[in-house]
């Protein structure tokens, strides 16, 4: 194993609510607001900041998202069905880049969930 892979694994953070019991080893969960604002671009905004899923042409998270959200969960912005809302992931991450690597299951969350939060409370005016 590279150092660097080391030390990716070293630095995973257990966020939220705390860890699944079912979670897979090397895995965090990270609750806050998912930003899918155009095709092939997404990320996750939590109390750490910004955590990059993917970039068109670039970087792609292995997983699926976004998850499925209820009627109102999902705010569009801009075209299609592209928007944000709220979720808690659980993923793997390289946490020097701040980048998603793995996303081992989604949940989406209530709208409010996110807005309560005080760490993502200006967080969704720059979503919009």
């Amino acid at each position: 194993m590279s150092r660097r892979s080391l030390a990716t694994a070293a630095v995973i953070l257990t966020l939220g609510a705390g860890v699944a019991a079912a979670q897979q080893p090397g895995s965090a969960q990270r609750c806050g607001w998912l930003d899918n604002p155009t095709p092939g671009n997404a990320s996750l905004y939590d109390k750490d900041g910004e955590w990059t899923i993917a970039v068109q042409g670039g970087h792609q998270a292995k997983g699926d998202w976004p998850p499925p959200y209820k009627a109102g969960e999902w705010r569009k912005s801009g075209n299609g069905s592209y928007g944000y809302g709220c979720a808690c992931m659980t993923v793997k991450v390289d946490a020097e880049e701040k980048n998603v690597l793995e996303i081992v299951s989604a949940k989406a969350r209530p709208l409010a969930a996110c807005r309560k939060d005080k760490a993502l409370s200006e967080v969704e005016k720059t979503l919009r």
